[in-house]
């Protein structure tokens, strides 16, 4: 029997609502509580350096209510994203090519022509037992090319297939089964995120070998406004299976 997908809920949307007040309304630690007793199976932050959503201190302060799995997403050529996960040691670490100002994340690592940079930075988060995984797009010679870095994971970046699956869901998931088929292969594991919702994420989950987790935050916290937080939480595990 295929084990389900595990749920990572980013919490970051929560922090852009509180940032745009100021004060601590809503509470982001108490967000990642909730999100956990709701039936999360972890939460995912992704501090940039302007600080706009999660602040830097935001992810030191989650770590301890962790109860499931912490997963820090961001750009490790920011030395202070390094030192941050490095002093946090989250269970997991993906590593993002985020360009300065970037507004959200649109594109994997190119691993064949990064590969040494990425060996090398992954080696640094291995050495601290911290489990790493890499964004990449759903192309097999990149998937390829992510084993020769030495992650754990990776992770496929899913906006293709959430924006062609409303014309053909069939054409959007095909690069996506073929790159998961490919990471299977190789003995990587599988992590899927941006742009997954409640219309797209069960057929993703269902077509898709070898996943393990998914990391969502924008459409969840979306709809968390008019269903409810609890409810959203645990409608996005059921389409998990």
């Amino acid at each position: 029997m295929k084990e389900h997908a595990k749920l990572s809920v980013n919490i970051n949307k929560i922090a852009t609502l509180r940032n745009s007040r100021g004060g601590n309304t809503p509470d982001v630690v108490k967000a990642a509580i909730d999100v956990q007793l709701f039936g999360a199976d972890g939460v995912t932050v992704h501090p940039r350096p302007d600080e706009r959503h999660i602040r830097y201190q935001d992810v030191r302060d989650i770590k301890p209510i962790i109860t499931t799995e912490f997963n820090i997403e961001g750009n490790p050529r920011e030395e202070k994203f390094i030192q941050l996960v490095l002093e946090v040691r989250p269970h997991q670490v993906t590593l993002v090519p985020d360009a300065d100002g970037q507004l959200t994340s649109d594109h994997g690592w190119n691993t064949i022509e990064h590969k040494n940079y990425l060996v090398e930075t992954i080696n640094i988060f291995r050495n601290a037992g911290i489990r790493t995984s890499i964004f990449v797009d759903p192309v097999v010679e990149m998937v390829e090319g992510a084993l020769a870095t030495g992650t754990d994971r990776i992770e496929l970046y899913t906006e293709a297939y959430a924006r062609l699956f409303p014309a053909n869901k069939e054409t959007a998931v095909a690069p996506y089964r073929s790159a998961a088929a490919k990471a299977v292969e190789l003995g990587l594991g599988i992590n899927a995120g941006h742009d997954l919702d409640l219309k797209n994420l069960a057929f993703f989950a269902q077509e898709v070998p070898g996943l393990l987790e998914v990391s969502i935050g924008h459409a969840l916290i979306a709809d968390a406004l008019y269903l409810g937080l609890e409810n959203t939480v645990q409608l996005y595990k059921r389409c998990l299976g």
